[in-house]
């Protein structure tokens, strides 16, 4: 199945090598065979250009890591390029599964998870679902990068600190279903934390719990602290946390975006849904 097939999406993407890992490979580089399913990110929100970048640029990463792989992209509102006219030009072979669909998002979010549901259920092919990005290590690095990149954090633990304004605490702040929410930024804020050797707690992306955490840091003598999204972008609109940062007054990273690493996690959730009984014939 190529990439002309998914002419409704603005981003096909046709990988041609193919990988043959040995054990010691990463976990995100895959090998596929010919007739894989195609690999669908759900993208929340309508297609701009922002979030057409973001998946642009993970779909550039996650097709290194699925060498043959056909990526395309959905959006769950808006006008164009609609996941469910992208899964609605899909073919079944043998009532086998066309497709996977991963969504962009890092923690469960009710309200886009259902929008996906309802996309793949409009389907005239089965479709699988692949689980959500995070937690992973590769949510921590992602979000260690914006830091840095911002200015907000030191380039890792060694104690070569080239950014004398670097915080010293953070706040972690995921979106979607709360208790899932907190559940997947009190693991990043571990593993921020270790790479950097300072406090990060886990919090929502909202003001009152924002501040809450911020003054907790503040009154263990944390002087300054960061907001650190745990949020690739399209799932919370720019409006939002830009309104979030003007009410608590933190100084904040930018979303995680399409840093390399969140595209090689969506492989790593592609190949495990790759793993379903439906595919055994295929992914065998």
């Amino acid at each position: 199945m190529g990439a002309e097939d998914y002419g409704s999406s603005p981003l096909p993407v046709r990988t041609t090598r193919y990988l043959r890992p040995g054990r010691h490979s990463s976990p995100h580089q895959l090998s596929l065979p010919a007739e894989a399913p195609a690999l669908v990110l759900a993208v929340p929100g309508a297609a701009t250009p922002a979030s057409e970048l973001i998946a642009a640029d993970i779909a550039a990463s996650a097709g290194s890591s699925c060498p043959g792989a056909t990526i395309a992209a959905g959006y769950l509102e808006g006008s164009e390029s609609r996941l469910s006219e992208v899964l609605g030009d899909l073919r079944s072979q043998d009532g086998r599964p066309p497709a996977v669909v991963v969504p962009l998002l890092i923690c469960p979010y009710p309200e886009v998870d259902e929008a996906i549901a309802a996309a793949v259920a409009e389907a005239d092919v089965p479709i699988l679902v692949a689980g959500h990005l995070g937690p992973h290590p590769f949510v921590a690095e992602a979000m260690h990068a914006r830091l840095y990149e911002a200015g907000l954090a030191r380039a890792g633990r060694s104690g070569r600190i080239s950014i004398v304004s670097a915080a010293d605490g953070f706040v972690v702040g995921a979106a979607g279903d709360a208790e899932a929410a907190l559940q997947v930024a009190g693991v990043v804020a571990v593993l921020l934390a270790s790479r950097l050797t300072i406090p990060a707690v886990p919090t929502l992306l909202d003001h009152a719990t924002l501040r809450r955490a911020a003054e907790n840091l503040q009154a263990a003598q944390v002087t300054r602290v960061v907001l650190a999204p745990c949020v690739i972008g399209p799932e919370v609109p720019a409006a939002a946390m830009a309104a979030i940062t003007a009410e608590t007054g933190l100084e904040c990273a930018p979303p995680l975006g399409g840093y390399p690493t969140i595209g090689q996690l969506v492989a790593i959730r592609y190949g495990a849904a790759l793993e379903d009984p439906k595919l055994a014939d295929v992914s065998g």
